[in-house]
């Protein structure tokens, strides 16, 4: 069997928020299977792993409920206990609760029918469902009642439990571009360095970019420099924790200039390199690096600034 690090089943009352445990936990890196009938399980653990998944490594939730064929609370728990002795692990059960009138609401609001009282009131189909659950959420090692939270509520306390230390983390990149060759599109932060120094108006300079030492030095000399881009770097900071625990899947830093060759590449390999110490790791790419310098793209040439 591929045994992975961790096996969660996950189940409870309809609309509770069984849909929205399983999205969240797929965007942290699980592996996610709804409605799988427990002599499947099995069956699944041998099969390969998904194209892209960490292999053995990736934790897998399992989603059941009234809905999954053949559904058997007392069942259920017999073929948890066996599974755990199995893979000599255990294997972690959560239930999702939530007060009736609650639920009432949710699928008058919804307008969707119950699916134990597909022809009666939902209120009916609950009670049932609450009744042939009872053993489960007994037997739960874990239980979240939903009543008084909102999904995005649910889906924070879902990360905050469940995330790993490398799987809560928002894949991250920081990107240098031109504004003279547009905005790049998927872009969720962008800083503009163009009141910066440019390198393009220094002769010697023009040819290189801002991966040069000598380039980088002239855009660091800048009076503004160090100020500015160390508040830019403590922002980062402040806000890129603050996407984790709103659940964001990817952030994108984007840094330009007007020709993506000489500012915003010094400025994005700098930024990256101190998120790196605080120890996030960010992708670095130059979208614009090898594009030939040109006049016309950079508008007339400033003043010499005086130091």
């Amino acid at each position: 069997m591929t045994m992975p690090r961790q096996i969660l089943l996950v189940t409870g009352m309809s609309g509770a928020g069984k849909s929205t445990v399983l999205r969240t936990l797929e965007d942290i890196g699980w592996e996610t299977v709804d409605n799988l009938p427990m002599a499947l399980i099995a069956h699944l653990l041998e099969t390969k792993a998904p194209e892209g998944g960490d292999g053995a490594d990736r934790p897998l939730a399992i989603c059941i409920g009234t809905r999954t064929r053949g559904f058997d609370a007392s069942q259920v728990i017999d073929r948890i206990q066996a599974l755990s002795q199995q893979l000599g692990t255990d294997v972690g059960t959560l239930f999702l609760d939530c007060a009736g009138a609650e639920l009432d609401r949710r699928y008058s609001e919804t307008r969707r029918r119950h699916p134990l009282a597909l022809d009666r009131p939902a209120s009916d189909g609950i009670a049932r469902e609450r009744e042939i659950l009872a053993p489960l959420r007994d037997w739960a090692n874990r239980v979240i009642d939903t009543t008084d939270l909102t999904s995005n509520q649910l889906a924070q306390a879902i990360r905050a439990t469940f995330s790993g230390e490398e799987m809560g983390r928002p894949v991250l990149s920081v990107m240098s571009f031109g504004f003279a060759r547009g905005l790049p599109r998927n872009a969720d932060l962008v800083f503009d360095m163009r009141y910066l120094r440019n390198p393009h108006w220094v002769p010697d300079l023009r040819p290189g970019t801002g991966l040069d030492a000598d380039v980088a030095a002239y855009v660091a000399g800048d009076p503004a420099y160090a100020d500015s881009v160390g508040r830019i770097e403590d922002l980062l900071l402040l806000l890129l924790p603050r996407y984790r625990t709103e659940g964001k899947s990817y952030v994108t830093i984007a840094i330009g200039c007007t020709g993506g060759r000489h500012r915003s590449v010094h400025v994005a390999d700098r930024i990256a390199r101190r998120l790196q110490a605080e120890g996030f790791s960010p992708t670095v790419t130059h979208r614009d690096l090898g594009t030939a310098p040109q006049d016309s793209l950079e508008g007339a040439p400033k003043a010499k600034l005086i130091s």
